[in-house]
């Protein structure tokens, strides 16, 4: 039986990724900085809390990430941790940094300095591209980041890079564009947006207050890009792929197929406010995953549009569980 250590499984993809393991027969540990005191809520949505084992780890504390791998001997490593929200970066750009980039590098260490044969998932982002204008980026786009997380997202990356060839470790990272589930909590505007409408149909009053509805990107499902990172970790070679479906839709698109779903006109219900506009926002996201398919046959099953309505359907019926369109 495998084990697997996932660094952020009380997290959306901490937690498909888990419920995906347990459907192959791995033992799951589940990494939180507080285990004791963590609520681990979307392990519990998806039913599978009692069958991750959850332990206490610190990914900025390299003694702590040392000792928890010396303890479990995990076969695989998810690294999945640390500060997650684009806009959150700009008013915490320090913490920002210090959770996603001090911690990669504390795991390839820790992985280097125990000398056991750990394979290590990183995830990375899209933000690290910047604005790539129309062009679709893939994994030979050079990173412009504009925002913290994506700075933060791009030096971790070259971590790995190093750490793979300096050392020769199975590292690879995902590079991941936008990905929703009914998981994701409200400070994300997808999840913001499904939450409103669906208020609204059951009666409420609020206007749904929104920044730039113009902005374009390529959101895809969640549960199927869990299922690329354990690819990435079963390949022969490590290395680093675009996560996407291929498909870019505005914002605008996304809040009026939801608003659709429950038989509401959108413009009745949302307004525009300045003050919730980025620095430095990015204006459209394209992305090329040709690579992930050639090698290793993923292909995102579902588009923004089943995403939209499949997150719809889950706030109103509750059910969390991964499925199809």
């Amino acid at each position: 039986m495998k084990k697997a250590l996932i660094c952020g499984v009380s997290g959306q993809d901490g937690a498909y990724l888990a419920h995906l393991l347990l459907t192959k027969g791995y033992e799951v540990y589940g990494g939180s900085r507080d285990a004791q005191m963590s609520s681990f809520q979307n392990l519990t949505r998806l039913d599978i809390r009692s069958q991750v084992s959850v332990v206490s780890v610190n990914i900025n504390d390299f003694r702590s990430v040392l000792q928890t791998l010396l303890k479990i001997r995990p076969d695989e490593v998810y690294n999945l941790a640390g500060q997650s929200s684009v806009g959150l970066s700009f008013e915490q750009p320090v913490e920002t940094l210090e959770s996603i980039s001090v911690g990669t590098l504390n795991l390839l260490e820790a992985i280097r300095f125990s000398e056991l044969p750990i394979k290590l998932y990183n995830a990375g982002s899209s933000e690290s591209f910047g604005d790539t204008g129309q062009l679709a980026a893939d994994e030979s786009t050079p990173f412009r980041p504009r925002s913290p997380y994506g700075v933060a997202k791009a030096a971790a990356f070259w971590q790995v890079a190093n750490y793979r060839e300096a050392y020769q470790l199975f590292a690879s990272t995902g590079i991941l564009f936008n990905h929703e589930s009914p998981l994701r909590p409200e400070r994300f505007v997808t999840r913001k947006i499904v939450a409103a409408a669906c208020r609204i149909a059951q009666g409420s009053t609020e206007k749904l207050t929104l920044g730039n509805i113009d902005i374009a990107r390529d959101w895809g499902w969640a549960p199927d890009y869990v299922e690329a990172m354990w690819l990435m970790l079963q390949q022969p070679q490590p290395d680093d792929y675009v996560i996407a479906t291929g498909h870019t839709r505005k914002l605008k698109d996304f809040i009026r197929i939801v608003f659709e779903r429950v038989n509401l006109n959108w413009e009745d219900h949302v307004q525009i406010d300045a003050s919730f506009f980025r620095p430095t926002d990015l204006a459209e996201g394209n992305a090329n995953p040709a690579k992930a398919f050639w090698q290793f046959g993923w292909k995102a099953k579902h588009k923004m549009e089943d995403v939209a309505r499949l997150m719809v359907d889950a706030q109103l019926n509750g059910n969390f569980h991964p499925k199809v369109a």
